[in-house]
């Protein structure tokens, strides 16, 4: 997401990275994240398919819209939702609600510490873990656009 001031949310990642003891994939992306010097243990990526990365990753810290969270869902991984608007501050409380996630980081109240918490709270919770693994292999395992198909074929048809 924009942010009007990308350093300090860089600085405070970069610090709950290091406060939790974890290694990191910065994504620039649109918020012109990572324009600081940053450790050998994190790596500053401008753009990537989030569907190949996040089956990589042990966990994602993300905006909560709503194609990033599906991304997360489908691979199997528990996220961290740090929501800015609109339905971000839904998904997260779905991912919440589903035991994929710890209840979201607010943004107004981000802080390195609250986000270290939250990394650390996902990746020592195997409960987390099971249950975002088994909801990305239902989720792989669906057929959504042949059930799309049987939906819209069921809808129109007369009967």
């Amino acid at each position: 997401m924009v942010n009007r001031n990308p350093d300090e949310i860089t600085e405070k990642v970069l610090k709950a990275l290091a406060l939790s003891r974890q290694r990191g994939v910065l994504h620039t992306g649109w918020g012109d994240l990572g324009n600081s010097d940053l450790p050998d243990d994190v790596f500053r990526i401008d753009s990537v398919p989030f569907d190949w990365l996040f089956p990589k990753m042990s966990m994602v810290v993300h905006h909560g819209g709503a194609g990033t969270t599906a991304t997360g869902l489908r691979a199997g991984i528990p996220s961290v939702i740090v929501p800015f608007f609109a339905d971000q501050h839904f998904w997260a409380w779905r991912v919440q609600q589903l035991g994929i996630g710890p209840k979201a980081v607010s943004r107004k109240k981000l802080s390195a510490e609250r986000l270290a918490n939250a990394i650390n709270e996902t990746l020592g919770n195997k409960e987390m873990k099971r249950r975002a693994t088994a909801l990305g292999q239902a989720i792989r395992s669906e057929d959504g656009v042949g059930q799309a198909v049987r939906d819209i074929h069921d809808h129109f048809s007369m009967r």
